[in-house]
């Protein structure tokens, strides 16, 4: 009898980990709105941010941004070529359907899509394969030593649902194609999708079958309902939060940070991010789009592009626009980042002198006309950088007009290749110098990842060679290619580097969760009291 009422009082704590005593309703908002709520379609942060409350991968991420069990609870590099993974057993999806090996096979078949932007975490792999119900074997095209980190990126979906909903391949953002995808969800996730008004709000409200509940490590949080709201203007963003119409804001206005630091019942948390701001050229067009150079790109001489990045005063921007808040920097990601050498960390020094010299000898000693694209509300003060480096520019006579604009339209454009040169920020969320440089520096040659940004369209057969060895290399082998070709980023500058990102979260002083390098909020660590 004894035995009998020790396990019901743990069954009892079981379901207290799925069902908090009461409800607790977070209200959240930040500056943009996701574009879609397909899983496979947009690599986005800012999509990312809900659809990782509602879908799960195989492998996961933990509290440090390190790997730990997904919906798979075992992963194993049997073979070279081959993965074993073993599933969780007794995973339902929202919609009731049970997780096996087949909606595995089906989400990474679907990842590989031409019209998925999650190639360049599947561009490995060749084919994924059932063993049984509860174990996939994933066969790559040549070993990969960090499939699991990219592995952490991909969301499983259920295939019955998909096929159900005429949803078998993801959405092409690029035509605006509208489908089941954009608008519905049906993960296997800590919270479900119950409201989907684009551009108004997104409600979620929590799944408490949620396997990770019963994992503490997992899930520890109490919110029991998401609402997010996308405001726009960074004044109404704080007074919203002050006047208590909001309890979280993921990206507060740096200008505004004193004032709530000194607020009542407020609370901000910062760090660094694992995201570096850029500008990125167009050096593949014989005569650029947007500007009154004709029959030649100056974009394609390296003097120039050396010219424009000696024009930008870096410490100016980090002092006035950025107010201390970034960190400068020359190379093309952060020190969390597998592979990063501080010694390649290395600016060309602001010299307006140079930058007007390096010009004439280029053949434009009155300069050139050029429109920059910007994002207005994806990047923290976006559009502030993009001014302050306008008029920089324009006084080495790069003539430039700004064309900032909300986060749909600028990624709609410049996945268009339609830009001459634009401002990106990127993360890294597999935490390795790869998948950087394939996506924003490889020659594109339609395999899965190889340039998928690279919307400037660079291309080196020097690079691309470096960033082939990365895909097999391991060891001091990889770590000397990953070294010599954050050397040859610095000398044959195929962007220009601006600062990684710091990142402020701004929240009411009863709620508590995580700050995370990756901007992500993971709101099954979230409490609010």
């Amino acid at each position: 009898m004894r035995r009998l009422l020790l396990v019901a009082a743990a069954a009892v704590a079981l379901l207290g980990l799925g069902a908090p005593s009461e409800a607790r309703t977070i209200r959240w908002s930040a500056s943009g709105d996701p574009n879609t709520m397909d899983p496979h379609s947009q690599n986005l942060g800012t999509v990312t941010m809900i659809l990782q409350q509602i879908y799960d991968p195989l492998i996961t991420r933990d509290r440090q941004l390190g790997l730990a069990p997904g919906l798979a609870t075992e992963w194993v590099q049997a073979e070279p070529n081959r993965w074993r993974f073993t599933l969780r057993q007794g995973v339902r999806f929202h919609g009731g359907e049970p997780f096996t090996a087949e909606d595995v096979v089906f989400s990474i078949t679907r990842a590989l899509q031409p019209t998925s932007n999650y190639g360049i975490f599947v561009d490995t792999i060749e084919r994924a394969e059932a063993v049984d119900a509860h174990t996939v074997d994933i066969f790559t095209r040549v070993p990969d030593p960090i499939l699991p980190n990219k592995i952490a990126s991909v969301f499983m979906m259920s295939k019955s649902w998909s096929e159900a909903n005429n949803a078998t391949r993801p959405q092409n953002t690029r035509q605006r194609e509208e489908m089941h995808t954009v608008r519905n969800t049906n993960g296997t996730g800590a919270f479900r999708l119950s409201v989907r008004e684009a551009d108004v709000r997104t409600v979620l409200v929590r799944n408490d079958d949620w396997w990770g509940w019963r994992v503490p490590e997992m899930g520890s949080g109490n919110v029991t309902e998401i609402v997010y709201r996308p405001i726009a203007s960074d004044a109404t963003r704080v007074a919203a939060l002050l006047s208590g119409e909001i309890d979280f804001v993921l990206d507060p206005p740096l200008q505004d940070l004193n004032r709530l630091r000194a607020a009542q019942n407020m609370r901000v948390l910062e760090g660094p991010e694992v995201r570096t701001i850029f500008f990125a050229m167009d050096t593949h067009r014989p005569e650029l789009q947007y500007s009154n150079v004709t029959g030649r790109n100056p974009f394609q001489d390296l003097r120039v592009r050396q010219a424009l990045y000696h024009a930008i005063d870096i410490n100016a921007i980090n002092r006035a626009v950025m107010r201390g808040q970034s960190v400068v920097t020359g190379t093309l990601f952060p020190e969390q980042v597998n592979g990063y050498v501080r010694e390649e960390d290395v600016r060309l020094p602001f010299d307006a002198a140079r930058a007007r010299t390096l010009l004439t000898e280029a053949g434009f000693p009155n300069g050139f006309e050029v429109t920059l694209d910007c994002p207005n509300n994806r990047y923290i003060n976006d559009e502030a950088i993009c001014q302050a480096v306008a008029a920089m520019w324009t006084r080495v006579a790069v003539r430039t007009r700004l064309n900032a604009m909300p986060l749909g339209p600028f990624f709609q454009k410049i996945q268009r290749d339609d830009s001459s040169v634009y401002l990106l920020g990127w993360g890294v969320p597999t935490l390795d110098a790869l998948y950087s440089f394939q996506s924003l520096l490889r020659t594109r040659d339609g395999q899965p990842g190889n340039g998928i940004w690279n919307h400037g369209r660079y291309s080196n057969p020097r690079m691309d060679a470096l960033i082939d060895r990365m895909v097999t290399e391991s060891g001091e082998a990889r770590a000397a290619t990953i070294r010599e070709a954050l050397r040859l980023y610095r000398e044959d500058v195929p962007h220009i580097p601006l600062h990684h990102q710091m990142i402020p979260w701004a929240m009411r002083g009863n709620v508590t969760i995580p700050h995370m390098a990756n901007n992500q909020p993971y709101f099954r660590w979230m409490t609010v009291n």
